[in-house]
């Protein structure tokens, strides 16, 4: 169960039988109309809603409406085998990967270094993942930092306690690339 917008939607985008063109925006400057197979008409310039597309064609990371580009990661792993494997995925990626190994220094790195997104282990000595997340995401100064769960802790009701602690999504350990990197694209 997911609770982060879809990528493919858009501020103030709604559905639209197939062959309608949609509103995104209100009339006037930076209006904009969805249209099929995934173009957007902005003015008179068409955008793929594709980074990946953008940066192939030399245009550069693409900012829409409402989003945010996640660049610095913070994991929160007590294992150190873990915290390489994700790093050394993130890296590759293109991400700037920053770690902690408890839940206290995970609440002072996420204040001082203001990441774009948190991985954050569920099962550490001291403050767990869940306590850590509650604090991170009612902390007015973190409060706004997407924080994924990725942990081994595969029960239905840990999941629901994460996301209830303030998590914006929930990934299973060993963790899949493919997967946690769509789940770091959806919530940009």
């Amino acid at each position: 169960m997911s609770i982060a917008p879809r990528p493919e939607r858009m501020a103030g985008a709604s559905r639209a039988p197939q062959g309608r063109t949609q509103a995104l925006a209100p009339s006037g400057e930076g209006s904009a109309q969805r249209r099929p197979g995934g173009h957007n008409k902005v003015r008179g310039t068409t955008t793929a809603h594709s980074a990946l597309a953008d940066s192939e064609a030399g245009l550069g990371e693409v900012k829409r409406a409402g989003t945010m580009t996640i660049r610095k990661i913070l994991i929160v792993d007590d294992s150190p085998t873990e915290r390489h494997v994700l790093n050394d995925m993130l890296t590759k990626a293109g991400y700037e990967v920053v770690a902690s190994d408890n839940g206290e220094d995970a609440i002072l790195k996420a204040r001082m270094l203001k990441p774009d997104l948190i991985l954050m282990d569920v099962v550490m000595p001291g403050l767990n993942g869940f306590q850590a997340t509650r604090a991170i995401s009612r902390d007015p100064d973190t409060k706004t930092i997407p924080i994924i769960m990725c942990t081994s802790k595969n029960q239905e009701t840990d999941k629901i306690w994460g996301l209830r602690q303030g998590a914006r999504d929930y990934v299973m350990k060993p963790v899949d690339r493919g997967e946690l990197l769509a789940k770091i694209a959806s919530l940009a």
